[in-house]
């Protein structure tokens, strides 16, 4: 599905993002998977109809956009994901707080050991 111009790939997706498995008033963001460079509202979707290869962003390319705000459009870095507060930064729709309970299945959270 073409959302704000950018093709959204997941399961009984909505005008902003909502998917089959999150679809509440604030599902409203959809991740581009490392992986695959491809947006999809959540992990479930991509478990779906994704590349099946699944990787997360190394945290040292959180610079790159790889959020679009559902409501707007609007294309967020991973580093301004990460600190928005649950908010667009752009049109401060509200975004779901409860994503960060899977920010793991998206983002690399621990550093690495040498």
């Amino acid at each position: 599905m073409l959302i704000h111009g950018h093709q959204v790939k997941g399961i009984d997706i909505d005008k902003e993002t909502r998917c089959a498995h999150y679809h509440s008033e604030i599902d409203r963001i959809a991740i581009k998977f490392y992986c695959c460079n491809t947006y999809f509202p959540c992990y479930s979707c991509h478990e779906e109809v994704g590349c099946n290869s699944p990787k997360v962003w190394p945290r040292d390319q959180f610079d790159e956009k790889a959020i679009l705000c559902g409501a707007c459009g609007h294309e967020l870095t991973i580093d301004e994901y990460l600190s928005c507060n649950s908010a667009c930064p752009s049109c401060h729709s509200a975004f779901n707080p409860g994503c960060s309970l899977h920010k793991h299945l998206y983002f690399q959270t621990q550093m690495k050991e040498c």
